[in-house]
């Protein structure tokens, strides 16, 4: 396993139940240029953390998972938007004290 993998699973498992972390935070916590390169590595590696916390910038789930996902996040208590279609990011948006 890369580094790189190794740190963007390592961020994601700190993520707290009740929050999310978009792609592009997760690559900017890890020194990522793209949040698109987390992407791939959950689709390779990430079926041992809480990948369901992971979303789009927007809050949205990933279209792949969009259900799925969305039912995972609702069961930890993650707040929606008033549609309960997404992630109210506002609310949601994980932010850890220290990156260290």
């Amino acid at each position: 396993m890369s580094d790189t993998t190794e740190a963007v699973l390592a961020m994601i498992e700190r993520i707290p139940e009740g929050k999310v972390a978009s792609y592009g935070d997760i690559a900017e916590m890890v020194g990522l240029r793209s949040g698109r390169i987390v992407g791939q590595v959950l689709s390779r590696e990430g079926g041992g953390v809480p990948w369901h916390r992971v979303v789009m910038a927007s809050g949205a789930p990933a279209p792949h998972q969009y259900q799925h996902q969305l039912d995972l996040l609702v069961d930890e208590g993650v707040p929606l938007n008033k549609a309960g279609t997404r992630v109210d990011m506002t609310r949601a948006r994980w932010e850890p004290e220290d990156l260290d």
